[in-house]
């Protein structure tokens, strides 16, 4: 009996020295010590927002193009936007090359739901981890229903890679506790130490030479990913913010001109803040032919409404809804009119994007347009002199104001301005009530302000 209870005791030490030494090898992630690896790094050191984004997606596709081993983040951040940190965790979690993340300093907010997609974390001495709550731009948390979904993702991302989902629960909800971590009314926060004993983290660093160092990894080559010109160009212009001015100049723009047709330099800076607005987007995958051809629909219906079709009907309301349109939907990652829920909220993000600029731009526009215009300091844009009757200017000529009660025909359509011909002789004129149709009897009412008025003979 005691020679079968030997035998037991020795099978278990040896299951239980072989689990060790698998969950060891687990947390070495596998590391084969004779091999040189290829590491890919690059930094998220700022605001989580589309030119992170850009970033990350173009060194992913880097590290796939030269084939490495591993992807290793260097972090530094506060958080940021919630949408753009989702498309990151998202293509952490379906990359097939392990992910690491070093931080450095700070993984707060948006920041922490990438972390812990990660497949390991490692993080410096006096580092932190944790507040996840979802707030708006003054700090204060949005409502619950934002609240749920974060907390979704977070436990559903850590649940992914082996970590305690009521700890990255709790990291968004101050209503979560767990003994021994947090009580009512707080969300988590962890130091290095913390995280460390909490499997939250691998190992405390003080670089990404450091990190390959605890891991076990002793040769490796690193790539680091370099920023081009390009590359800043395009940060630039798709930042939410400069994304915002463009449309308010395009919109703008379109404004002025239709206000002064001719100007010319209001529809050129249209046109130009179109292309800076388009092109960085098509680049980036974002805006597809389609979108961007709605958009030019868009345009070319507002303009037939307003110099073909005078009045604001279907084709008017159309015009401003495909503009909307193209700019808004240029903004999301989508195939052609398919949305998850994470791009639906996008597309969500995004119209009011474009609605709040267009209508700042508007009104705007009309403030400008009334202080420019009509400001004495800028009378070479306007005429503001007025030549008055009593100090005897006239703009009458005696042949128009001799044709007020005269007969003729709607040479075109006047709807309401078109032309008519009285004695042979073509005029501009303007219908008084409604629409006339061409060929229909008309009569001159009156002339003012150089415009001839007809109305339709009954």
């Amino acid at each position: 009996m005691k020679k079968t209870t030997s035998i037991q005791s020795a099978l278990l030490f040896v299951i239980l020295i072989f689990t060790l030494g698998l969950s060891a090898q687990n947390h070495k992630n596998f590391v084969d010590s004779a091999k040189v690896y290829k590491v890919y790094t690059f930094d998220i050191k700022e605001e989580i927002a589309p030119p992170i984004w850009h970033v990350t997606k173009k060194s992913f596709q880097a590290a796939k193009d030269i084939q490495a081993d591993l992807i290793l983040i260097h972090m530094n951040t506060y958080g940021g936007m919630l949408e753009t940190a989702d498309s990151i965790r998202t293509i952490i979690l379906e990359s097939k090359i392990p992910v690491w993340v070093f931080i450095d300093n700070n993984a707060a907010s948006a920041g922490v739901l990438i972390s812990i997609a990660c497949d390991s974390i490692y993080m410096r001495p006096g580092a932190s981890i944790g507040a996840a709550t979802v707030v708006n731009q003054t700090g204060e948390a949005l409502p619950d229903k934002y609240q749920s979904y974060m907390r979704a993702m977070m436990r559903s991302t850590a649940e992914t890679k082996g970590r305690d989902p009521r700890i990255a629960e709790g990291m968004v909800d101050p209503r979560i506790v767990i003994e021994g971590i947090t009580d009512s009314g707080k969300v988590i926060t962890f130091t290095t130490t913390e995280a460390i004993k909490y499997k939250y983290c691998e190992g405390s660093t003080e670089s990404i030479e450091g990190v390959l160092k605890v891991a076990g990894v002793k040769k490796y080559n690193l790539i680091e990913h370099r920023i081009t010109a390009l590359d800043k160009i395009i940060r630039f212009l798709i930042s939410p913010f400069i994304s915002g001015i463009l449309i308010m100049i395009i919109i703008g723009g379109i404004y002025f001109e239709l206000q002064s047709p001719g100007l010319g330099f209001p529809i050129f800076a249209a046109i130009t803040a179109a292309l800076m607005y388009f092109a960085p987007l098509y680049l980036e995958g974002l805006a597809a032919n389609w979108e961007i051809i709605i958009f030019i629909i868009g345009l070319v219906l507002l303009a037939v409404e307003i110099f073909v079709i005078p009045g604001f009907g279907v084709a008017g309301i159309l015009g401003i809804v495909f503009i909307v349109g193209g700019l808004a939907l240029s903004l999301v990652d989508n195939i052609g009119f398919e949305f998850s829920n994470a791009a639906l909220s996008k597309l969500v993000t995004a119209l009011f994007t474009v609605i709040i600029a267009s209508f700042t731009s508007l009104v705007g526009s009309i403030y400008l347009s009334r202080k420019l215009l009509m400001s004495t300091r800028f009378g070479e844009l306007a005429l503001v002199s007025v030549q008055d009757k009593e100090e005897g200017f006239t703009s009458a000529i005696a042949a128009y104001t001799e044709m007020i009660g005269k007969e003729g025909t709607a040479k075109t359509i006047l709807r309401p301005v078109g032309k008519i011909l009285i004695d042979g002789e073509t005029y501009d004129a303007t219908a008084e009530a409604g629409f006339i149709e061409r060929d229909e009897k008309i009569t001159v009412t009156k002339y003012v302000n150089a415009q001839l008025f007809v109305r339709k003979i009954s």
